[in-house]
């Protein structure tokens, strides 16, 4: 089986129209391969030169014209200069230079927009493939290679190393275009000073290797700084993903100290990048003054006979002025250079990670069987240990299969195995037939209820409602606000985890495939919806009973009708058969139903006949069963546990219970987010982000400079004014000099040539230290900028109430620390340090030419309303252009989040050219904003082009016109930096508007600084003791309560006393306000009317971490975190390892961390993929014995684990919290019927709160007739 690595092939985008994108050419972009030549290592180089190579050449041309059109300038300025200084009495031959001089100018401007244009239509067209096929390669990555990689890095992928791609084509160019250009320069130099300029040589060669070494380290710096923040959005995803578990738990502070860690060294390796990049800037800005200084000093120092005059000095300054920009370019070439080599490099990495074989299922339509696998031996991964060994499985077309056994026994595997999820060691496997796949934990779309069930199938009314009424989702649509068009959000997090599991079953039915893989789907639903769902979908007489169904499943009530029962143990197949012919083997599966049968949460599931014909059958095989102890330990009775033993009282309240009723199940959906759903207004729970309008507020530039530091602006006026003072003195000292004239002999006096050489080389000093100073005050202050701005987007975030979450797309959260964060680290600072140094040009060289011809004051100000007209307008679309940029990004982030967690149900249905096309339709909706974007940019750069070429105009007309009165230095020293402005002032007003278009990455920051924040962790004038609560003692006193102000009320009027030790149930219909009970005493919502009372404490007078630190819940879902077992348990290190080891013993998962080779530094895959969700579950458990509060909620905790881990949970908390009070949301009324009370609650109010027996006995009682309307009473 050889190992598939993927390159980018023939991935293009069309060009775009004036109006809108043309349509994809899907094939050019279609997938990622194989290389065709094995023999050849695959390369990101070649396939993109492959792809792009041909394009890319065109703008090479362009940028070839634009070099040579330049160097034309210079020779037309000697002719200019020796005009002005012979004094040459025909005025038409200047005024033909000066004409000459603007075409070539206007000539310039076509080749170099054209240029740009290239450039950027292919870093568009760059982007847009990486982003497609990095996209393409997650939906075929294998599980092992998905584990490996997270959301986080994914996401850096698509939004950082794809943008830095995207930018890279304008500064390639670079690499070849410097050198020649410089080269040419030399060559023309030597015309005008001879080998003289060998010494600037010098100077330019020593800078070489100085740029070489910080370009090394540069690159380093770049992976490290790549790889922590990599690490950083990581973590960032999970902590989202797992924010309502933090806020329980009060682990907000860790998670944020972690976070925060990561950043820390990201910006270590940012910092120390951002000096190495100021030295290689100064060394490269410095690069021509030196080497005119080197020219110079050795042309006037090798003989007496050469002098420095006007034509000379002039044109070897233009020509020096010319090197200036691919020479101070250069650092940000290596730069990008460094940074795109990083990025491919990672891309690459990415490219090249394991994907699935799709040969390892096959798919003969031949065959007899619909499942067939013969000698099968799976693994997660190629190198890893097989977890399904000798599997030999044969389903015939149209039978019902269950597949059993106990946690972590395989069952989910099987299923991954079928779907060709698993890698295949050896064997044979083979499916017939379409696929439809529900997974354990539902997978739901950011959609609406039907658009998740249909699932781009072409609607149907009549079976699409014969689907609904099939899943029981009936009843459910009529309380959702807008039924089946209701947006259920982003991973359904307005509905119940029942509810998920209902729609995510609908969704398979609906699809009317011919095999049908059921992954445990019936263990979140009570007995009484499992029962209408196994007779109406899944059963001999259900919608699938024409279909080929596998089921896993540990409920014994579905077992007899089945076709066959495969029973799973330590990865083998140790049992199969029918139902009736493994209890008569009287071997593992015989012992699982006998020990089962005296279970309530089994028992109460079958009728009394079968219940006595079970008895009757197995009379006998118990003896025979445990004597024989070879199977013995597949599904033990949990509660027998050893440490776990049920107290009297609780025994005693189960017998009672087992005289007054059957076991009594019924599923109450989490009703606190969709009471939310409930009252809004329409059927949308999330928002699309709007994008802010108009100039960025005032506001936000002042939290940039405050997170600068206050010297930073100072300090770089500063700076910034020594420069613009030297630089200008420096060149009218040189005009200066060009004027001295020679003695009788045709030499200058030394002593004064000696003058003007060291104060032309002290000038040029000042402008180096005002250099330097500028770009280390910049990398200072914007990388404090960095680190502050981050610290409070975090700490804002934290902050924020569980509503903002719940109604807020991970995805857009995540654009601000990944995006936005990206423009802080790198954009900004980058922008800034050119802007800076631009405009103190700009600054200078108008000074120069007014200083050389006055008159042309005459003209700044025309020109420079021009400028600003156009700064002004152009800033206001560029600005909108990239918040709306910002904006479209965000689904693109949110639909690769939410197809890296649903991939294996995308690939089970087949549905990966949809979701290509949609990401591929997000992409280009993105690209949209940035192709207008760069087309404003080009008209700003054509308009400031002609600007700086009249620039030229007037500076050669006034020269020509007042040849009479000015000297030949003044007029080439005019001129001379006419020629270089056009360059600058593009620069200047381009990064003045990048500056403020990046500066959104602020203000978006900022906007979740500022969100409204929770009630303060701690108050420091009222904490309760370190022993609160002592007893455990709640009570509500008139309490009522909203989700958000302006909504209806959840909850109202309560008035309840829970005694200390009390344990007491709260059952109640959809929508009754369980949950919202709950989440009120953690303070997730906030009292609206009245207060929670804990041991005589007002619990909203106290500080939220103070609270929420006490108490204890075990929630439906289980989250863990990528990391150490122990970190998952014991976030702030309190508890001794003894102590964690115990409290894994207890939840009965001591023996399996054991034999870990870690033990408790396990690592976690993300999400805790590498254990079973039952495992998860217990790893709950554990963490809540550790806590061992006086006050433990569990809110459907069970729901989503089998039999055996409920049992198993139930039996430790009876043991472990004996003396703490336990409030339980019931989602199997078995559960609480030991319990001391049960509180009924109805449309936010109580309505009931009594013992279980008594409510039973009154037949009027709500409770009651829960019961009778599950038929069991």
């Amino acid at each position: 089986m050889t190992n598939k690595h993927t390159v980018l092939n023939g991935a293009y985008l069309n060009n775009v129209d004036d109006n809108e994108r043309r349509q994809h050419d899907q094939q050019a972009r279609a997938t990622t391969t194989s290389p065709r030549d094995k023999t050849r290592q695959p390369s990101m180089w070649r396939a993109l030169i492959r792809t792009f190579g041909g394009y890319f050449a065109i703008g090479g041309v362009f940028k070839l014209c634009y070099d040579l059109t330049t160097l034309i300038s210079p020779q037309i300025l000697s002719l200019l200069i020796t005009f002005i200084g012979t004094k040459d009495p025909l005025a038409w031959r200047g005024y033909v230079y000066v004409a000459a001089m603007f075409i070539v100018a206007c000539t310039r401007t076509v080749f170099s927009q054209n240029h740009w244009h290239v450039g950027l239509v292919t870093g568009m067209r760059l982007r847009t493939a990486i982003v497609g096929v990095i996209y393409r390669k997650a939906l075929r990555l294998s599980t092992s290679a998905r584990r490996e990689t997270s959301v986080g890095e994914i996401v850096n992928l698509i939004s950082v190393d794809a943008q830095k791609l995207q930018d890279s084509p304008l500064f390639l160019h670079l690499i070849w275009s410097a050198p020649l250009t410089i080269a040419l320069c030399l060559y023309f130099l030597w015309q005008e000073l001879g080998p003289s300029v060998l010494a600037g040589l010098l100077f330019m060669l020593l800078m070489i290797p100085v740029n070489g070494v910080i370009a090394q380290v540069t690159r380093k710096l770049q992976v490290s700084q790549m790889k922590f923040k990599d690490g950083r959005l990581k973590l960032m995803n999970e902590l989202l993903n797992g924010i309502k578990v933090l806020k329980l738990y009060a682990w907000e502070d860790p998670f944020e100290k972690q976070i925060l860690e990561m950043r820390g060294k990201e910006i270590r390796a940012l910092q120390t990048a951002a000096y190495m990049d100021a030295g290689s800037a100064i060394s490269w800005f410095m690069a021509p003054y030196l080497v005119a200084l080197g020219s110079f000093a050795a042309y006037v120092l090798s003989s007496p006979d050469n002098v420095l005059d006007a034509n000379k000095a002039f044109v070897s300054l233009a020509l020096f002025n010319i090197m200036n920009f691919p020479l101070s370019m250069l650092p940000a070439t290596l730069a990008y250079t460094v940074q795109a080599v990083v990025s491919i490099g990672r891309i690459s990495k990415f490219l090249r990670r394991e994907e699935l074989d799709e040969d390892s299922v096959s798919h003969d339509q031949f065959t007899k069987e619909a499942i067939a696998v013969d000698k099968g031996i799976f693994s997660w991964s190629r190198s890893g240990e097989p977890i399904l060994t000798n599997i030999k499985l044969k389903v015939p077309e149209g039978s019902l299969v269950a597949v059993v056994g106990q946690v972590g026994s395989g069952k989910s595997s099987l299923i991954s195995a079928l779907l060709g999820e698993m890698e295949l060691m050896d064997g044979q496997v083979n499916v017939r037939g379409s696929v439809a796949y529900v997974p354990q934990q539902a997978w739901i779309q950011n959609s609406t209820v039907k658009g998740n069930i249909l699932f781009s199938k072409d609607f149907n009314e009549s079976r699409y409602r014969k689907v609904i009424d099939a899943c029981a989702l009936g009843p459910d649509l009529e309380i959702l606000p807008g039924g089946d068009e209701t947006e259920i959000g982003e991973k359904g997090i307005n509905i119940s985890g029942g509810q998920k599991q209902r729609v995510s079953l609908a969704r398979a039915v609906y699809q009317d495939c011919q095999v049908y893989l059921l992954d445990d789907p019936l263990s979140a639903v009570d007995a009484h919806v499992g029962r209408h769902i196994f007779d109406h979908v899944v059963g001999p007489n259900g919608l699938l009973k024409r279909k080929t169904r596998l089921l896993v499943t540990n409920s014994v009530a579905y077992l007899q009708q089945m076709d066959t029962i495969v029973v799973l143990k330590n990865g083998e197949i140790s049992e199969m058969g029918t139902f009736r012919e493994l209890l008569s083997h009287k071997a593992a599966f015989a012992e699982f139903i006998l020990t089962y049968l005296n279970d309530p949460n089994v028992s109460s599931e079958l009728d009394p006949d079968s219940l006595h014909e079970l008895q009757r059958q197995l009379t006998g095989v118990s003896d025979a069963t445990l004597s024989d102890g070879s199977d013995h330990d597949l599904m033990s009775e949990p509660t027998n546990s050893p440490g776990v033993e049920r107290t009297p009282s609780f025994r005693r309240r189960r017998r009672k219970r087992n005289s007054l009723v059957k076991t009594l199940s019924l599923e109450f959906e989490n009703p606190s987010k969709k009471t939310l759903a409930n009252v809004l207004d329409n059927q949308r729970l999330t928002e699309d982000e709007q994008a802010m309008s108009g100039s960025v507020k005032w506001s936000v530039l002042s939290c940039y400079l405050r997170a600068c530091g206050y010297v930073f602006w100072p300090g770089i006026v500063a700076w910034c004014l020594l420069f613009v003072v030297s630089q200008t003195m420096t060149n009218i000292w040189l005009s200066m000099w060009s004027n001295d004239k020679p003695g009788p002999n045709g030499t200058v006096d030394s002593s004064l040539r000696d003058i003007r050489l060291e104060v032309y080389g002290g000038l040029g000093v000042i402008q180096a230290v005002a250099t330097l100073g500028q770009s280390f005050a910049i990398a200072i202050g914007c990388v404090r900028a960095s680190r502050v701005l981050h610290a409070r987007l975090l700490h804002g975030m934290l902050r924020a109430p569980m509503s903002f979450f719940d109604t807020t797309p991970t995805g857009r959260i995540v654009n601000r620390f990944s995006k936005d964060v990206d423009t802080l680290d790198v954009s900004i600072p980058f922008t800034l340090r050119i802007l800076m140094s631009t405009l103190t040009s700009v600054i200078g060289t108008i000074i120069v030419i007014s200083y050389s011809t006055p008159i042309f004051l005459s003209v700044v100000i025309p020109l420079g309303l021009d400028i600003v007209l156009l700064q002004r307008f152009y800033v206001c679309s560029a600005r909108q252009l990239r918040r709306i940029d910002s904006i479209r990004r965000s689904p693109i982030y949110a639909h690769f989040g939410e197809t890296v967690t649903g991939t294996s149900s995308i690939r089970a249905y087949g549905q990966q050219r949809r979701f290509i096309d949609h990401s591929d339709f997000l992409v280009d909706e993105n690209q949209k904003a940035y192709f207008f974007s760069f087309l404003l940019n080009r008209w700003r750069a054509v308009c400031l082009d002609l600007i700086g070429s009249s620039i030229v105009l007037f500076a050669g007309l006034f020269a020509v016109l007042e040849r009479d009165t000015i000297s030949a230095g003044i007029a080439g020293l005019s001129v001379t930096y006419a020629l270089q402005v056009t360059e600058s002032l593009n620069m200047v007003v381009k990064m003045t508007s990048e500056m403020e278009t990046n500066i959104v990455a602020v203000e978006r920051i900022n906007e979740y600084t500022e969100l409204e924040a929770e009630a303060p962790k701690t108050i420091e004038g009222n904490r309760p003791s370190p022993d609160w609560p002592l007893h455990g003692r709640v009570r509500f006193c008139d309490y009522a309560t909203r989700y958000r102000a302006g909504l209806p009320l959840v909850l109202r009027d309560l008035n309840c006393q829970i005694n200390a030790n009390e344990k007491v149930g709260i059952v109640g219909r959809t929508g009754a306000g369980k949950s919202s009970m709950t989440l009120a005493l953690f303070r997730i919502i906030e009292a609206t009317a009245g207060s929670i009372v804990i041991d005589d404490q007002v619990i909203g007078q106290i500080g939220l971490h103070d609270l929420r630190s006490q108490l204890t819940i075990i929630p439906q879902d289980p989250v863990l975190f990528t990391g150490p077992l122990r970190m998952n348990l014991d976030p702030f290190d309190r508890y001794t390892d003894e102590e964690v080891w115990r409290s894994l013993e207890h939840a009965h998962l001591k023996d399996y961390v054991m034999s870990l080779p870690s033990g408790l530094q396990h690592d976690c895959a993300e999400g805790g993929e590498n254990l079973s969700v039952g495992q998860r579950q217990l790893v709950c458990l554990a963490r809540a014995l550790l806590r061992k509060s006086k006050i433990l909620v569990l809110d459907e905790a069970t729901a989503a684990v089998d039999l055996e881990t409920d049992d198993l949970i139930q039996a430790t908390i009876r043991t472990e919290f004996a003396d703490s009070t336990v409030i339980t949301i019931a989602h199997r009324l078995n559960t609480i019927m030991d319990y001391d009370r049960v509180l009924v609650l109805d449309n936010g109010t109580i309505k009931e709160l009594d013992t279980p027996e008594a409510l039973l006995k009154d037949q009027d009682s709500i409770f009651y007739g829960m019961a009778k309307d599950t038929g069991l009473v």
